[in-house]
């Protein structure tokens, strides 16, 4: 017996492609919102770490890749918003264009249409996990790693005969004479950061070492000018030797122990005792960081789904959804506050960790409680038409 393969009918046909052309629109719309919030937040920091390197004599080199290391985590905080604003824009598009009325003649409900919106957050939420979990810690411990090699490297911006420097704003360091060996000759260093208590350092020698804290600026046969500019009195310390901390004259400092935000969470869990030993945290602090890490991706999945619903609400029409674009907006405040108030209700507790994820949880239930009403309404309207 030979069995006939069913045809698909063309109300199958219709949706199928309207969920194609909806994710298409809902991609390319994704792409240009992420790109341009992802340009703002890195303009921003760009500035403050052009001021910071570039000043203390470091390359533009040096300033690109310190620039294309902060990006990961820039669009993980990008990525949820570029997707909720691209669904609310499309949806509202649609509505005006006449689109979802023609869809909705081949049977299109609000839980039909989420099909698409669905298929279309989880590439969003994948993208999110991908970077939280592994290409953010991995950007971030680089960075802390570069950084503390700049910060140790600080010839580039301190050892320079002949002028006066300015590492920060409030100090000046003058050297007459660096000899082959590294020896400083006649060192003068100006410290006006306490403005109660200004110093001034002049030390006939000097060497710059690094050591595991961090550099240190070695002064021999020198003085130490107190200037207490409260009683306007000068006190002078005499020393043989005396070490100054060079980290504290520049912005970039070193990172000490990796911080769990540097650590992928591959490597949370399956080397936890490790982690343990690098960090000094606990095993509560590493299952804290993966469940925070696991929220921020399930924001982007349900954060478009939320804005959808809402846009779903009062039937299909040309006019503007003015009403529905603003609950919409409304309802994402909403959900970021609560997911604030979860992560410090939780923070110092592990084991509230449930609570991290119940504003996804309520989130993701009143958008689909907003789509079923949207879809009842929608029947009872056409019921009720004569």
């Amino acid at each position: 017996m030979v069995y006939a393969r069913p045809k698909r009918d063309r109300r199958g046909r219709v949706l199928g492609t309207f969920d194609r052309y909806f994710m298409s629109q809902l991609l390319s719309l994704f792409g240009f919102f992420s790109l341009v919030l992802v340009g703002i937040y890195w303009i921003n920091r760009a500035l403050s770490l052009f001021d910071t390197l570039i000043q203390n004599g470091h390359s533009a080199a040096v300033f690109l890749e310190f620039s294309l290391l902060t990006l990961p985590g820039v669009i993980r905080l990008v990525l949820p918003i570029s997707a909720f604003a691209a669904t609310v824009y499309v949806t509202n598009r649609m509505r005006e264009d006449s689109e979802l009325v023609v869809a909705g003649a081949t049977g299109f409900s609000p839980l039909r249409g989420a099909r698409g919106v669905l298929a279309f957050s989880t590439i969003a939420a994948l993208l999110t996990m991908i970077l939280t979990h592994f290409l953010a810690p991995v950007a971030t411990d680089r960075l802390a790693t570069r950084t503390d090699q700049i910060a140790g490297d600080v010839t580039a911006g301190l050892l320079k005969e002949g002028r006066f420097l300015h590492p920060s704003p409030l100090i000046t360091v003058f050297i007459r004479a660096i000899e082959d060996d590294g020896r400083i000759v006649s060192l003068m260093l100006s410290d006006r950061r306490n403005p109660e208590m200004q110093t001034l350092y002049t030390a006939e020698s000097a060497y710059l070492v690094r050591r595991e804290d961090g550099p240190k600026l070695l002064m021999f046969e020198g003085l130490a000018e107190n200037l207490d500019t409260r009683t306007n009195r000068l006190g002078i310390t005499r020393f043989e030797e005396f070490a100054f901390d060079v980290t504290e004259l520049f912005d970039i400092t070193g990172p000490g122990r990796r911080k769990l935000g540097q650590i992928p969470s591959a490597t949370l869990l399956t080397e936890p005792a490790r982690v343990i030993g690098e960090s000094n945290r606990d095993r509560e602090d590493i299952a804290m960081e993966l469940h925070e890490r696991t929220t921020q991706g399930l924001q982007t999945l349900i954060a478009p789904l939320l804005g959808f619903a809402i846009m779903m609400l009062g039937g299909f029409s040309r006019f503007s959804a003015w009403r529905q674009v603003l609950a919409a907006i409304v309802a994402l405040i909403i959900y970021d506050l609560a997911d604030n108030l979860a992560s410090g209700l939780v923070n110092g507790r592990a084991a509230l960790w449930p609570l991290l994820y119940l504003p996804t949880v309520l989130a993701g239930a009143a958008a689909l409680g907003l789509l079923l009403q949207a879809g009842s309404s929608r029947r009872v309207a056409h019921g009720a038409a004569p």
